[in-house]
């Protein structure tokens, strides 16, 4: 049996000193996970974890050029500690959830602020604030066996050589391992699986032109350029 229309190629991560990729399922983004960001957003304190979807098919992979986006005049960035699931399973417990992480990336949570503020305002869904084209620009991914699981170092973005955000990954208020373990309670995760792991303060505009350089601690860098829009 075949196909109607021709098939897509899986969208994909490169993986840092290999030739071979990690296709993503799926992206989950959790939500207000700094306390200093959730603050910033208008929350206070230690927060039930929440969480949105972005479509695979947002990712930018090692980042470069990403087109401004339509309908929008309040384009966010913000800087995310990735991680890439390469086991699945259900009610994970958090002691064990590491065993399931295959490697870790530095991402951005692109976000048009303007369109999401209107959805929070209206009781409406994040997507179009959220989920849109290019908005999950990712580094290559540093395999958990070379890095280990990084719950503390160093976590900042730059803006035009500017410094934006600069946290510490200490700072989550859920650990990954707690949200994969919370996510799990709520979804069958699934190899491929990748989940961006909330981004620190700071958070704010940019504009065609701008350059964005991501990095975290022995993780990685991403750089991104912001151009005119399609």
């Amino acid at each position: 049996m075949g196909y109607v229309i021709s098939l897509w190629t899986p969208p994909a991560l490169a993986v840092a000193g290999s030739s071979d990729s990690f296709p993503v399922r799926r992206i989950f983004c959790v939500g207000r996970n700094y306390a200093e960001h959730q603050k910033e957003m208008g929350g206070d304190g230690r927060e039930q974890p929440f969480f949105f979807l972005k479509t695979e098919f947002a990712l930018v992979p090692r980042g470069g050029g990403v087109h401004y986006p339509a309908k929008t005049s309040n384009y966010h960035y913000e800087t995310e500690l990735v991680v890439a699931l390469h086991k699945g399973g259900r009610r994970i417990d958090a002691k064990r959830a590491n065993d399931h992480v295959y490697g870790y990336a530095v991402g951005l949570d692109m976000t048009r602020r303007d369109l999401q503020q209107w959805g929070k305002d209206h009781g409406r869904p994040w997507d179009f604030g959220k989920n849109f084209d290019e908005s999950a620009p990712c580094s290559d991914l540093a395999p958990a066996s070379k890095i280990g699981h990084p719950a503390k170092g160093g976590i900042w973005l730059n803006v035009n050589g500017k410094p934006r955000q600069k946290a510490d990954l200490s700072d989550m208020i859920w650990s990954v391992p707690e949200q994969i373990a919370y996510l799990s309670e709520h979804y069958t995760l699934e190899p491929g699986d990748v989940i961006f792991t909330g981004t620190p303060a700071g958070v704010g505009p940019v504009k065609p032109g701008d350059e964005l350089l991501a990095g975290i601690d022995g993780v990685g860098e991403l750089k991104v350029r912001i151009v005119p829009a399609l």
